[in-house]
């Protein structure tokens, strides 16, 4: 059965690339079809694929500045005629799911969210205040356009499948679609917890981010310059010039980090730190593999990967302990309130049962999930 992947761009190994590369594991003689490439900036697995790029791999450093681009993505995307598979499997969050499948390949889409710069996001990733009346109106025109051509090409999808159920609601709002819910993979295997002692004084509170304004990253610095207690932030992005401008001697940022790097850093934190609304939210189960607490902001997928303490949430196989503390107010006060919360119960927190949380969305269960899926909805059966 010939298979064809594919995925927005490849610039590096975030939440969506792990769930590409146990696609790419699945599909080892599948051809992989992106807007850009970046070679070497994702994994082994990934890279030993036939990756086709679209025209805009042409352009002078697209990789680097992909997302200005983002009027063209459509029509590089449509660019791709994939004709001769039975099978077209995109992992989407921009514009992958509207490849043109020529002839009649069966379509499923593993969607991490609708084009969020174009829906719920828009205002977040394009404030109103940084754009003259000219622009703004430009702007919007575009944003309807993109809307039309998102919701008319997910009628090209044959199955959708969602990260979470936050996202299968969004994709019935958008879409007027029905979606399957499986959630994204966790590396419980190599984010374990450290069974040696911590040292003396070693205690942190952690960040592991894209710095980006969605991500809420801001809230996070102001609390903890309030709060006066240590903070490491890692990650790369936009607004880390701004952030690293706001924060006070007690935040530490580090960049970029290596997997082997962050998860040194899950095991030796007090707790993990994770202030943005998201669409599932891989760091948080990250850390919980490691035994670690979570506080978070309470909406969103984080809903249905971290027990709040004394929730009465019902899950499928819900463990007795809580595994963080929830915030429902994106300011800082409420982000320093919950911070006292924790701290005031720390022993509640079992590093034990926070990791069998975790364990639900092992690397091994999402493989095994999809296999099913396929198996089930299209008749392919993976060995």
């Amino acid at each position: 059965m010939k298979v064809a992947l594919v995925h927005d761009w490849l610039t590096g190994m975030r939440g969506g690339e792990r769930c590409l590369e146990v696609f790419c594991e699945l599909f080892p003689q599948a051809d992989l079809y992106t807007l850009v490439h970046q070679p070497g900036a994702v994994s082994a697995a990934i890279e030993r694929l036939s990756i086709h790029t679209s025209w805009l791999q042409l352009l002078p450093r697209s990789t680097a500045y992909y997302r200005y681009l983002l009027p063209l993505f459509p029509l590089a995307i449509r660019q791709f005629r994939l004709s001769g598979y039975d099978l077209v499997l995109s992992s989407s969050h921009a514009v992958a799911k509207g490849v043109n499948r020529s002839g009649s390949p069966t379509h499923v889409c593993y969607c991490f969210t609708p084009m969020r710069y174009i829906w719920d996001l828009s205002q977040v990733y394009f404030p109103r205040d940084r754009f003259s009346p000219v622009s703004w109106a430009l702007l919007q025109a575009l944003f309807r356009r993109l809307r039309a051509w998102d919701i008319k090409t997910s009628w090209g999808v044959d199955e959708f499948v969602a990260i979470s159920d936050h996202i299968a609601a969004k994709i019935r709002a958008y879409y007027n679609r029905a979606a399957s819910v499986i959630p994204p993979p966790v590396d419980c295997g190599f984010f374990t917890p450290d069974s040696s002692p911590q040292p003396h004084g070693a205690s942190f509170y952690l960040i592991v981010s894209a710095l980006v304004p969605y991500k809420r990253v801001d809230i996070a610095i102001e609390a903890f310059n309030r709060l006066q207690l240590p903070l490491v932030v890692i990650g790369v992005g936009p607004e880390r010039p701004k952030l690293e401008r706001s924060a006070s001697s007690a935040i530490t940022y580090l960049g970029w980090q290596p997997d082997a790097v962050v998860r040194e850093y899950y095991r030796r934190c007090e707790a993990l730190i994770f202030p943005g609304e998201e669409d599932f939210g891989i760091v948080p189960l990250e850390a919980q593999a490691c035994g670690k607490p979570v506080i978070a902001f309470g909406k969103g997928g984080i809903l249905e990967t971290v027990i709040p303490i004394n929730s009465s949430t019902a899950l499928e196989t819900p463990p007795h302990s809580p595994t963080g503390v929830f915030f429902y107010e994106a300011a800082v006060e409420a982000l320093c309130d919950a911070v006292s919360l924790y701290r005031c119960h720390m022993t509640a927190f079992d590093p034990a049962a926070i990791r069998q949380n975790a364990l639900r969305f092992d690397r091994p269960e999402f493989k095994a999930r999809i296999s099913s899926f396929l198996a089930a909805k299209v008749g392919m059966v993976i060995a």
